[in-house]
């Protein structure tokens, strides 16, 4: 990845067109879980993929895979949209349900992550949390991001994802009724 990098940082656009076939799903999904629109999450990861390619040579390894500073864009622009529009983020858990099914593959870690999500129970639960918790939810189990990318994305250091992340499944824990998983 980080000759993928180094090539598109030098004008290689086969190299960035690499680059996006490897990342533009993870950050579909995620403007997808935030927006719950199709259109819009397509509208929104364009757009990423633009200022990315545009900024590209401003790109530096902080100890990070590049995958998250793709999210960061992809975040900061959401967080412009409802903004600019005055938009509530909400999600239904109709077009949540559709989005797990449609991404789960059969016999993988993530397809079983996917499958408790697509739980109506759960969703419901993850819904009620606060936007942080939601977050952290979403980019830890949804989008398989490590602690450090997370944090990367959420403008917090690892620690505080750590804590936010226990607290998101405590209160998940309290919420979801007796026996459900």
């Amino acid at each position: 990845m980080i000759e993928l990098v180094d090539r598109a940082q030098h004008g290689d656009a086969d190299a960035f067109g690499e680059i996006y076939d490897r990342y533009a799903d993870l950050v579909y999904r995620y403007v997808y879980y935030r927006v719950g629109s199709p259109q819009l999450a397509e509208d929104l990861t364009s757009e990423t993929f633009l200022r990315a390619l545009r900024r590209i040579e401003s790109f530096s390894w902080q100890g990070r895979d590049v995958g998250a500073w793709f999210v960061t864009i992809a975040r900061n622009l959401i967080a412009d949209h409802y903004k600019s529009s005055r938009y509530k983020l909400e999600v239904s858990t109709a077009d949540l349900l559709g989005a797990v099914g449609e991404r789960a593959t059969e016999g993988t870690p993530e397809s079983e992550v996917l499958q408790s999500l697509a739980n109506t129970a759960l969703l419901r639960a993850v819904k009620a949390l606060g936007p942080e918790q939601q977050e952290c939810v979403v980019l830890r189990f949804l989008q398989g991001l490590s602690v450090s990318e997370t944090a990367a994305v959420m403008g917090k250091n690892d620690g505080a994802i750590k804590a936010l992340q226990y607290r998101a499944v405590r209160a998940l824990g309290r919420k979801l009724p007796p026996g459900t998983f």
